[in-house]
């Protein structure tokens, strides 16, 4: 399922004294599949500009569309495109609210209006993606962990199983120990399931990881949107907007600036990992 936007602008409070333009003519295509890292600093734009995407907020001017259809166009259900565009908010567990994990993951499919025995499944493989253990969905919500409550609230939205998924920085707030695990966990359902995926995020590192593809939002229009490599290439071009490369990658422009036969590509530690023991190996020419 592709989804593209078409000349996109939002304006917040137009004709009022705090008019602001929050998405200025975007106009992008993100590919079946992709798993696209969106960052941006704060008031880039980019949080207003996924709310498009499912029909949170409707353009100012321009058009969403989803396999070539406006989702604002005569005869679309803005509903079901929200089933099939799923949005996760940042610190989604603000939104448990049910009496168990099982009744809240449930929730959606049941909005659905599917049969029990289907939203049974989906609830189960829901709680697998998201690395909820059965025991915990017969308990309330507010017994869990903060790592855990995250992973619930995720599994809501994924037991409605959209085609496209778009989380709001899921890791943030969480240790290490809870990113790590959540960011394995949406891995693991984009490796699984082959649907489309984007992450928003703070964490270059995060992006660098995960993500095939990256779109820079800055002043409310599109800096770039490349593959990972050609966007970190702009290493400069990133730092005049207030954004940065991975810690790793400036690691290595050192390197390279002593003169060490060295990459220049190199975005996460694993991949740096495997560089500088093949260099200390002698093997620099194969690495």
């Amino acid at each position: 399922m592709v989804i593209s936007t078409e000349h996109l602008t939002y304006t917040y409070s137009p004709g009022t004294p705090f008019e602001k333009v929050a998405v200025n003519d975007v106009s992008l295509t993100i590919e079946s599949g992709e798993m696209v890292g969106v960052i941006g600093h704060t008031g880039s734009g980019k949080s207003t500009l996924i709310q498009h995407l499912n029909g949170l907020l409707k353009p100012t001017s321009g058009k969403i569309l989803l396999d070539g259809k406006d989702i604002w166009g005569e005869g679309t259900n803005i509903r079901d495109i929200r089933f099939q565009v799923g949005l996760v908010f940042q610190y989604p567990e603000y939104q448990l609210f049910e009496e168990t994990v099982y009744k809240d993951i449930a929730f959606g499919p049941k909005n659905m209006g599917l049969d029990e025995k289907e939203i049974d499944k989906r609830v189960h493989e829901a709680a697998e993606f998201a690395g909820l253990s059965p025991e915990l969905l017969e308990k309330s919500p507010f017994e869990l962990s903060g790592g855990q409550k995250r992973r619930a609230a995720i599994a809501g939205v994924i037991a409605m199983e959209p085609k496209i998924l778009i989380l709001d920085e899921p890791a943030a707030g969480l240790d290490p120990r809870g990113r790590n695990r959540i960011l394995d966990q949406i891995r693991r359902y984009h490796d699984y399931t082959g649907n489309t995926v984007l992450l928003v995020s703070h964490s270059m590192e995060d992006v660098a990881n995960f993500a095939d593809k990256i779109l820079v939002m800055n002043n409310a229009e599109v800096f770039a949107y490349d593959t990972v490599e050609k966007v970190f290439a702009r290493s400069e071009e990133l730092r005049r907007i207030r954004l940065s490369v991975p810690q790793v990658t400036n690691v290595f422009y050192r390197l390279l600036a002593d003169g060490l036969p060295v990459p220049e590509n190199v975005y996460t530690v694993g991949y740096a990992k495997r560089k500088l023991l093949a260099l200390l190996r002698g093997e620099e020419e194969n690495a």
